[in-house]
């Protein structure tokens, strides 16, 4: 696959159409997308794990290929469910058949190499060599370093279920003539959900928890905002601006309000123009900047940021964890230990372990330190709680606890320098 991956950039890079892809979806590219598969995620309306699928491969595959070169292969009917956001709501998330997985797998792979060369550096989610620590790290360097006054925070409201598939087919048209892969994405599309035994009908979105959906969402974007920003709106302003994007979350930082002003308002008729909406109690410009004495802040992808200065008295823009997200982390641990209270310690603080391991490498960013040790020290106090109510020949010694913690459980630390600027690694 690696020599065709080069084939496919070479296009991408030198053609305005890439060409000849349905090919790349064979057996061989099945198998291995089957490799890659974890055999613990939840199943689909088939109910067919990977190692159900892995028990017949090679015929299983066989045929699959059989019915995708006759066109009478057709995706099933994802399966609904929901998982808890931070905010209370639930997320609703598509989990596909396990043979739909495999032929989103490789046609998401085949996609990210035709978009990778044609791509804007503004968009960071869902991309390799890319990561949520690197826009932390731009915003932080952008308003440390240039004229930044004002910051346009703007929300899509319910981006993934508003997705319009004729407009996403027509980006897709633009750079891809292949109508056989087209005819498939398509497919996907519009396969429908199955959600408590009835069938719903999936005439716009992208169902979340597809292995194809991050690439389209980032499509569709590509060309409603990334390159409509970088093409038509920034060469219009007065002073700086930075367009920064995550999966379907988005920042632009201004020098001018003015402008800030005018791209709120453009902003809000670019995206119905593409059946999206703004989420108008989310969208807000507010100053923030060396030059703006003000209090306020904003958060972006876990993390608040704020105006603040050093020990010397100098301007800095402080990152903490935001306050929604270690609500959010606390509760969640705290129900998970409820859970734990006849379970093994060993076990248990092991886990515990994995978790501060885990809390640390996202948001052990430069200046958090204090966020992420007042979560460790939650997690302590919560845990010591839930091993006295346990403890059955009487109260669980503090001394002996501090032991065990300490034994299992690491410190809190930072692990991602934000102040440094790094290079890009794609």
């Amino acid at each position: 696959m690696e020599q065709e991956s080069k084939g496919i950039r070479w296009q991408s890079e030198n053609r305005r159409k890439v060409q000849n892809l349905m090919h790349l979806v064979n057996e061989e590219s099945l198998r291995e997308e089957h490799r890659k598969q974890s055999g613990r995620k939840a199943t689909g309306i088939d109910g067919v794990t990977k190692e159900d699928y892995g028990e017949h491969l090679d015929k299983n595959l066989t045929d699959l290929m059989g019915r995708m070169k006759k066109f009478s292969y057709k995706p099933q009917a994802v399966r609904r469910t929901y998982i808890p956001k931070a905010n209370g709501k639930m997320r609703p998330l598509g989990i596909p058949s396990y043979e739909d997985k495999l032929v989103q797998g490789v046609m998401g792979n085949i996609l990210n190499e035709v978009y990778e060369p044609r791509f804007l550096d503004s968009s960071y989610g869902f991309r390799p060599g890319r990561n949520a620590h690197q826009v932390v790290r731009f915003i932080n360097q952008t308003i440390m370093t240039k004229g930044v006054n004002y910051v346009l925070e703007a929300d899509i409201k319910g981006f993934f279920d508003n997705v319009d598939h004729d407009w996403l087919m027509k980006f897709l048209g633009n750079d891809i003539e292949d109508k056989n892969i087209l005819r498939y994405i398509k497919r996907f599309l519009i396969a429908g959900v199955l959600e408590d035994g009835q069938y719903l009908i999936s005439d716009r979105g992208t169902p979340q928890g597809g292995l194809i959906s991050p690439v389209l969402a980032n499509v569709y974007l590509h060309y409603v905002l990334d390159w409509w920003f970088e093409t038509c709106v920034s060469p219009t302003l007065e002073g700086e601006a930075y367009y920064i994007r995550y999966a379907d979350d988005f920042l632009v930082l201004f020098q001018k309000e003015k402008d800030a002003e005018r791209v709120m308002e453009r902003l809000s008729l670019r995206l119905k123009a593409f059946s999206l909406e703004m989420a108008e109690e989310k969208t807000r410009i507010l100053p923030i900047g060396r030059y703006k004495g003000t209090k306020e802040d904003f958060d972006f992808l876990g993390f608040t940021f704020f105006n603040t200065k050093t020990h010397g008295g100098k301007y800095r823009l402080g990152v903490r964890t935001s306050k929604k997200k270690l609500k959010a982390k606390k509760q969640g641990a705290k129900a998970w230990l409820k859970m734990r209270t006849n379970k093994g310690i060993s076990e248990t603080m092991e886990m515990l372990s994995a978790i501060v391991r885990g809390h640390c490498n996202y948001y052990g960013v430069s200046g958090n330190f204090k966020s992420i040790e007042k979560y460790w020290k939650y997690l302590k106090y919560t845990t010591y709680r839930m091993l006295n109510r346990r403890d059955q020949k009487g109260k669980l010694c503090y001394p002996k606890f501090q032991r065990i913690w300490s034994f299992y459980v690491p410190k809190p630390q930072l692990t991602k320098d934000i102040w440094q600027w790094q290079p890009k690694t794609i």
